[in-house]
């Protein structure tokens, strides 16, 4: 348990272990399924082709749309994606590398289906019955047979039971020379996809590693901002609901006590925290309106900001700085173009 127990808290540290979590637990369930999978051929000339290749395409397409789906950064890239420029300018290579991390790890599930998929060799045997060279691996002068029949007997490979052309090509020697050419295939899709993952971690230092840094650095970023901003309006709404609650409260005790029902009142001790925590929001068109600056102007990446902003809905609009401007100094603010 105590294993268990580590292997879900470094899951749970940060937002990318947790992904890549996710992605281990679609490939095992994605081997899973495959090996849970009753494969049934139709073993007919018109249908083993799209039964077979829909078998190997289809689910993989579903595993990396349902990676996208289990990955919380799609929405937080829409978001940024779609949200008006502001006070805050966007950087496309930041986009580019969330969505390409993205799209890396939603892979892992569909490659681990198509590879178990091509070195089992049912799919392959299935789509591409029909086409076994009778020529070179049976009896091609097979006498009283017309060629859309010696098609509905190789369509009939797949399915041992119902086959009845050994005297045409043995069932034997078409599966296996058929599971040869997927299992081949698989092992050459095993090795392009290892080779592909190891040129990417291994150039990409090479050429672009200071961009790369500042991609993930601000994605990182735009994440932990979320986060803050969820769990500083979730704190705000706790705030504004126990005020409110307390209000309610109050106004029931006076009306009690105008009733001459005499009752024990004792102020709340945490009246004071909660209003404190509205830091002045205390209605709720405020609190839409600051809300709906976030959205359409985020502060800009500077933390030496003489002033408030002004002209976009915030508080200070049309009066001017209070405090002197001082020379300004990036020193949060980047963005790269790379």
């Amino acid at each position: 348990m105590d294993k268990f127990r580590m292997i879900f808290q470094f899951f749970q540290s940060n937002q990318e272990s947790f992904m890549n979590g996710i992605c281990g637990i679609m490939a095992l369930a994605s081997t899973q399924m495959y090996s849970a999978f009753d494969f049934n051929c139709p073993c007919l000339p018109h249908y083993n082709l799209a039964y077979g290749l829909g078998i190997l395409l289809v689910p993989p397409f579903i595993l990396f749309l349902l990676g996208f789906v289990l990955n919380n950064n799609i929405s937080m890239l829409a978001e940024e994606w779609r949200r008006p420029q502001g006070r805050r300018g966007k950087d496309p290579a930041v986009l580019r590398y969330m969505f390409c991390s993205m799209a890396q790890r939603a892979m892992i599930a569909p490659a681990v289906w198509v590879s178990v998929t091509l070195l089992d060799g049912k799919c392959v045997t299935c789509a591409f019955c029909t086409s076994v060279p009778v020529e070179t691996l049976g009896n091609a002068s097979h006498p009283l047979l017309s060629q859309g029949e010696i098609q509905r007997l190789l369509a009939q490979i797949p399915c041992r039971e119902i086959y009845n052309g050994q005297q045409l090509i043995a069932n034997e020697v078409a599966v296996r020379y058929l599971r040869c050419i997927s299992q081949a295939l698989g092992w050459c899709f095993v090795l392009l996809m290892t080779t592909l993952a190891f040129l990417v971690r291994s150039l990409r230092p090479c050429f672009s590693q200071a961009a790369f840094l500042k991609s993930r650095y601000w994605s990182h970023y735009i994440d932990i901002e979320r986060k803050l901003f969820d769990e500083t309006c979730a704190e705000h709404a706790r705030s504004f609901a126990k005020v409110c609650i307390q209000q309610f409260f109050e106004g029931m005790s006076t009306d009690l006590v105008a009733a001459r029902c005499h009752l024990p009142r004792k102020a709340p001790a945490d009246a004071g925290e909660a209003a404190e925590k509205l830091l002045g929001i205390t209605d709720r068109g405020a609190m839409n309106m600051a809300l709906k600056s976030w959205h359409r102007c985020k502060p800009p990446l500077h933390l030496h900001q003489p002033a408030l902003p002004t002209g976009n809905g915030w508080a200070g609009e049309g009066q001017p700085p209070t405090h002197p401007s001082a020379p300004q100094k990036e020193t949060a603010a980047y963005y790269s173009w790379v």
